[in-house]
């Protein structure tokens, strides 16, 4: 195998094919997959004039520390987007926006987690700090089931100074909390927002919170103190979305 970045699992590869067809240079199947959930992506890879060959899955298993479900791509090198990317973004954004901060998530695991989910929001770009915190990876990629190759994730130097930038252009900063006086459902994210969520364990790092216009919390009525930061994404996002919805549906 060559240096190219390798890609596995079949909607993280058939997402690239969909989405950035010119980063696919070959893609390898094992030889007992000629089955249904295979025919999209070898359809795209067709199209896309991208060879596909064959290997045996235990060499397969050598190339990727992961499942890949018989499915491995070889692509060009995956691009996390600058700090400049974020006004682009947003000056092409009709109504209000909504981003996604995730302060230090270092698991792979969590942050594709956290693109699938952030991508089914609609939201417009996960930003994360450059150290202390997980990247693209093939990994991340997997889990994130193809939302990695279509929502921006834009890591930044300086967390604090970005948040500052952003709320100079009108975005307000929500912070999540435990130790919050205000319930999740208790706060509008009708607007303009960014959703932080700090990093497994330790939560928002201090600058970060000081930099939030609001903290905010969600109920926890049983035993467990806290959730998982891609399962607590999740619900804050989807209450975002269902409250926009609802106003929405009361303008009409």
């Amino acid at each position: 195998m060559s240096q190219l970045e390798k890609i596995y699992g079949v909607h993280a590869v058939e997402a690239l094919l969909r989405h950035h067809p010119k980063r696919v240079k070959q893609i390898w199947l094992a030889e007992s997959r000629n089955d249904p959930r295979v025919q999209p992506l070898l359809a795209l890879a067709a199209e896309n004039r991208v060879s596909v060959g064959q290997a045996e899955r235990r060499e397969m298993d050598a190339w990727v520390d992961g499942v890949h479900q018989g499915v491995v791509a070889e692509v060009s090198p995956s691009q996390v987007w600058g700090e400049a990317m974020l006004d682009e973004l947003l000056d092409r954004t009709e109504g209000a926006p909504l981003l996604l901060v995730l302060d230090g998530v270092t698991d792979p695991h969590n942050l594709g987690a956290c693109l699938r989910t952030a991508d089914a929001a609609g939201v417009l770009a996960v930003i994360v700090p450059k150290d202390k915190s997980a990247t693209l990876t093939p990994a991340v990629r997997k889990v994130a089931c193809g939302a990695a190759e279509v929502i921006p994730l834009v890591a930044v130097t300086n967390l604090a100074r970005t948040l500052e930038k952003l709320q100079q252009r009108g975005l307000w900063v929500v912070g999540t909390a435990g130790e919050a006086e205000q319930e999740l459902y208790q706060h509008d994210m009708t607007g303009p927002t960014i959703l932080v969520m700090g990093a497994e364990g330790k939560g928002m790092r201090r600058l970060t919170r000081e930099h939030c216009d609001y903290l905010v919390k969600l109920p926890m009525h049983g035993s467990v103190s806290s959730l998982n930061v891609s399962v607590a994404t999740g619900v804050c996002l989807f209450e975002v979305v269902r409250q926009r919805g609802a106003k929405a549906s009361a303008k009409k």
